[in-house]
């Protein structure tokens, strides 16, 4: 039935304002504005929705991965843009996983939602 849909994925966020600037201008996606809410455009002709939600309640899990070539180039790039990326049990000192799987590193957008960077194989 959904085979031929060209299916995207969405989130919320509890202030479009705010979410446009720092996936805009903070990650450096294109994100255009209809509506009252966001698109992403990301690589792969894949758009994401971001849309509005009064009573946002941050995911608990990752919603956003973004592949990058070197996870150290990117962490040091979004640190000196004022990222700040979480720190767990597992992870080194500037928050990179590295013993399991892809070295991966997680922070938080402004809304709370959990995205990634992560250096596939």
């Amino acid at each position: 039935m959904f085979e031929h849909t060209r299916a995207f994925s969405g989130f919320s966020v509890d202030d479009i304002a705010r979410a446009r600037q720092f996936y805009g201008d903070t990650l450096g996606l294109r994100v255009t504005e209809e509506y009252g809410m966001l698109t992403l455009h990301v690589a792969g002709d894949r758009d994401i929705l971001v849309y509005p939600k009064p009573d946002h309640m941050p995911a608990t899990y990752t919603i956003l991965n973004f592949p990058v070539d070197d996870i150290d180039a990117a962490v040091d790039q979004l640190a000196a843009r004022g990222v700040t990326f979480e720190r767990y049990a597992s992870t080194d000192a500037r928050g990179v996983m590295r013993d399991q799987g892809p070295p991966i590193a997680w922070f938080k957008d402004p809304a709370g939602n959990i995205l990634s960077v992560l250096q596939p194989g």
